[in-house]
């Protein structure tokens, strides 16, 4: 087996029909995976994924694909496709927005599908504690879980910007440390465990969030950076590419750059610039 020297990390939110942020359509995210299937490409678990970073191989054209928040879109347009292609993803899961509640029908099951919204109608119904009409359940992770297709991490317990809410350093501290043990928590109740794996809400970081985050039990900190991920890459700064609504030909040139040390570390150079 040839090994990879670098590993694209991909970042989505929402597949849905609904049009808006950080959201690409169930077409394209089939066109996407479909690319990857058929273009010979791994999709790895975030404990692959961390064994590469600590220098063991992995194949050549490996991926991680990722999710943030855990919406409801993920099981309704995500699950099916990931199914259907025999791939998987690692979804970042905000724990204090799932609720519980039967499983809802999704694209291939032949049943009418729920409304799925976009960002801006999800955030506010969680704003007006309606997260069940936009989130997905307990039922629906466990049963993505269990076929294969996600595997769920730690994205904090309620998604909040503790330097934005707290007037000290001390109580910014204080309150991270509750949400990502509620996190915990939440995760080792529901699903028998935890994992060292953890995004940050909104991408944000400090020294402070990474010496909490730390003493929490997280080893491995994903970012909305861009940066090539290789053995060199700290696991406290792992980088992702923002994935978007566009043709084959956009994402194949991607995962060109980002699985080329040399050439992906240009790109990166000369894009921040």
């Amino acid at each position: 087996m040839k090994p990879a020297r670098a590993v694209p990390v991909l970042m989505y939110h929402h597949v849905s029909p609904n049009k808006g942020l950080v959201t690409v359509s169930p077409a394209t995210f089939e066109a996407q995976m479909r690319w990857l299937a058929e273009h010979g490409w791994t999709t790895l678990s975030a404990d692959d994924f961390a064994g590469f970073l600590a220098g063991r191989p992995v194949p050549d054209k490996s991926v991680l694909v990722t999710f943030d928040d855990g919406y409801l879109d993920n099981w309704v347009y995500a699950h099916p496709v990931l199914e259907r292609f025999g791939q998987r993803a690692t979804l970042f899961t905000i724990t204090g927005w799932i609720g519980d509640g039967a499983v809802r029908p999704h694209a291939a099951s032949g049943q009418p599908l729920p409304d799925t919204p976009d960002h801006k109608a999800c955030k506010r119904a969680v704003d007006e504690g309606r997260a069940d009409a936009v989130m997905m359940r307990w039922s629906e992770i466990e049963a993505a879980r269990a076929a294969g297709t996600f595997e769920f991490h730690s994205h904090t317990h309620s998604h909040a910007r503790w330097d934005k809410l707290c007037a000290s350093a001390a109580e910014k501290r204080d309150r991270l440390a509750e949400d990502l043990a509620a996190s915990r928590r939440t995760l080792t109740a529901r699903l028998g465990g935890t994992s060292d794996h953890l995004c940050w809400p909104q991408g944000y970081f400090d020294d402070d969030y990474l010496d909490v985050a730390r003493a929490a039990g997280f080893r491995h900190l994903y970012t909305v950076d861009k940066h090539i991920n290789t053995t060199a890459t700290d696991p406290w700064r792992i980088g992702r590419i923002v994935t978007k609504e566009a043709d084959d030909g956009w994402f194949a040139r991607r995962m060109a750059i980002y699985r080329r040390p040399l050439l992906g570390g240009l790109y990166v150079r000369l894009r921040g610039k």
